[in-house]
């Protein structure tokens, strides 16, 4: 009998009945690293065993890899960042992918101090199953799944339910891209799939443009964060309009996480001086010369932005004003 699996022709050995759990045998996979969708539709991993594979079916089969628990920072236990109900200490969310090898990537991870990672959900290499396999090395993380890649809310929402099937987590970083060249995001199908996801009991993280409406838009369609761009994604520019960001931060009650764009140790500060609750990270510390380095030069910019919004920085002023006493100079 012929399947299709990830877009392949495969005959399957198995005699009839075949079951979802044979397919996946035959292939030398393991159920509980992988999640699955049959006929575009996915399959909880209880109904497997039980469910027949017909000829001509279509079969995708996902793992995560890398794609977008160290130290604590400095002041988290005192100023802790809650996110649908869960603590965190460290405000730099780390994403996975891009690194130059797997060593590295760990090693920047456990000197980041971070608490959370992205991983990217794809379809897995049927003829080497533990290519990019990456959940092996992030036990100590709370993982975050990502619908990169993803242009359409069904195409977003399909890949979130895979992505809970294969993580086991309910936690989502929503995408839906808008344009394909600038990674722009779809802001109104990304408004659209949270509400789908909220419904669904997935907790969504979801990645938009620096955008006040379409920021309250997510907040009134459920998001536990909203997570504006600085810049485009990988561009490593710093911020392109921080003061929209912080019309964001001062409307929105949801906590609020710049995603994308961060290139320097000093863009991430900036991000926190304004009042964002954090940043997510991912080229500008896996394409550094040195990502370890620079993974805690981030965390410590991190701290020290956060600190400088908590201490309450100097207003600006147009004109000097003298540091040293007036009165008394020596003539």
């Amino acid at each position: 009998m012929q399947v299709i699996v990830n877009g392949k022709v495969v005959r399957l050995q198995t005699p009839p009945p075949v079951r979802v759990t044979d397919v996946l045998a035959e292939r030398g996979l393991v159920p509980e690293r992988v999640a699955l969708a049959l006929n575009g539709q996915v399959l909880p991993r209880d109904q497997w065993s039980a469910t027949t594979v017909n000829p001509g079916d279509e079969i995708d089969i996902v793992h995560a890899v890398g794609g977008g628990n160290g130290a604590p920072s400095l002041d988290g236990d005192d100023d802790p960042l809650v996110i649908a109900g869960v603590t965190f200490r460290s405000r730099l969310f780390l994403g996975t992918g891009k690194f130059p090898d797997t060593a590295t990537m760990v090693e920047s991870l456990r000197r980041s101090g971070t608490e959370m990672v992205t991983v990217a959900i794809r379809q897995i290499n049927l003829e080497n199953p533990d290519q990019d396999a990456i959940l092996p090395h992030l036990g100590p993380y709370r993982l975050l799944p990502n619908t990169a890649g993803a242009r359409t809310v069904e195409q977003a929402v399909r890949m979130a339910r895979l992505a809970r099937e294969a993580t086991g987590t309910n936690w989502i970083k929503l995408e839906v891209i808008g344009d394909p060249e600038t990674l722009w995001p779809d802001v109104a199908g990304t408004v659209e799939a949270t509400r789908i996801l909220v419904k669904e009991g997935f907790v969504v993280l979801p990645y938009t443009s620096p955008d006040i409406v379409t920021a309250l838009r997510l907040e009134d369609a459920g998001a536990a964060t909203v997570m504006p761009l600085a810049s485009l994604i990988g561009s490593g520019r710093g911020f392109i309009d921080w003061e929209s960001i912080e019309h964001i931060v001062s409307r929105v009650q949801v906590p609020v996480v710049v995603d994308a764009g961060i290139g320097a140790p000093s863009d991430a500060a900036l991000a926190m001086e304004l009042g964002c609750d954090a940043v997510l990270i991912n080229t500008a510390i896996a394409r550094a010369g040195n990502p370890p380095l620079m993974a805690e030069a981030m965390a410590a910019a991190v701290r020290a932005g956060r600190a400088c919004f908590r201490a309450g920085r100097i207003p600006k002023s147009r004109l000097a004003s003298p540091s040293s006493p007036t009165a008394g100079v020596v003539s």
